[in-house]
């Protein structure tokens, strides 16, 4: 156990770097993730951090149960911790875990693809759902927001963990999948809960979300093999993107 209490300390700059920056894990090759919601489901997942960060206090009450889990273990005051933390209210851990760009898309994986969605918590929510509703795999085209940044991960609530993450995708990365590719529209093609209702709706595909604003680039738009609908009795214009795509990934799922 090493106890650091500096706040010029290298680590300590480092990772207030991280988590106060969300796109400096690509530089850093590596991203800070704090909490013991979300360090506990990437344990559970497999994740071993190069660093774990435990503030005095839940070092006495909880060192024991995840000192096993890092081979190195950082302890610093309460006050130095919280100085670091992008929270309201600052957790009491953190860990700092090794990234990589390196993810090869896989082309018969059910996907869930993101056109330049620029809100961490849209981001965060939908990845949250493609692990709930089974999806294996996430491409974010260039200019969707940062998938491993602090804000992504918090409201992905340790779904990264179980996914596969592609960033920085082309319309290449799109062309080369092998299943079918449907996307949502607010004005045009099938409703959504008739292609469920009648077996027209296949479980193994990809979701095209697009730009909270702009919607689906038109290129993408043209690879896309089907447009859906969702209805919409109340007469809203249009849903929010995160709740669009939770309604038509579960439908996939329970197809």
């Amino acid at each position: 156990m090493n106890l650091i209490t500096s706040r010029d300390n290298p680590l300590v700059k480092s990772i207030r770097r991280l988590s106060q920056d969300s796109s400096a894990y690509r530089k850093a090759g590596q991203f800070w993730l704090e909490g013991d919601h979300l360090c506990r489901a990437a344990v559970q997942r497999g994740v071993r951090p190069l660093q774990m960060v435990l503030t005095e206090s839940f070092w006495e009450e909880q060192g024991t149960e995840w000192a096993p889990h890092s081979d190195q273990l950082i302890v610093m005051p309460d006050a130095l911790f919280a100085s670091l933390s992008g929270l309201e209210s600052p957790a009491r851990m953190g860990f700092v875990v090794p990234w990589s760009d390196q993810a090869q898309v896989l082309p018969d994986a059910s996907t869930v693809i993101l056109d330049r969605l620029q809100d961490a918590g849209n981001v965060g929510a939908i990845l949250r759902c493609a692990s709930a509703f089974g999806y294996r795999q996430v491409l974010a085209i260039k200019g969707t927001a940062a998938l491993w940044s602090p804000k992504v991960l918090r409201a992905g609530m340790g779904a990264h963990f179980g996914l596969h993450l592609v960033e920085s995708a082309t319309h290449e990365d799109v062309a080369a999948l092998t299943v079918p590719i449907l996307t949502t529209s607010s004005h045009e093609g099938d409703y959504l809960h008739e292609l469920l209702k009648n077996g027209r709706l296949q479980p193994q595909c990809a979701w095209l979300m697009g730009h909270e604003g702009q919607g689906v680039s038109e290129a993408l738009l043209a690879k896309a093999r089907q447009k859906v609908r969702i209805a919409q009795p109340g007469g809203e214009e249009s849903l929010n993107v995160a709740t669009a795509a939770a309604i038509c990934l579960h439908a996939s799922a329970t197809s």
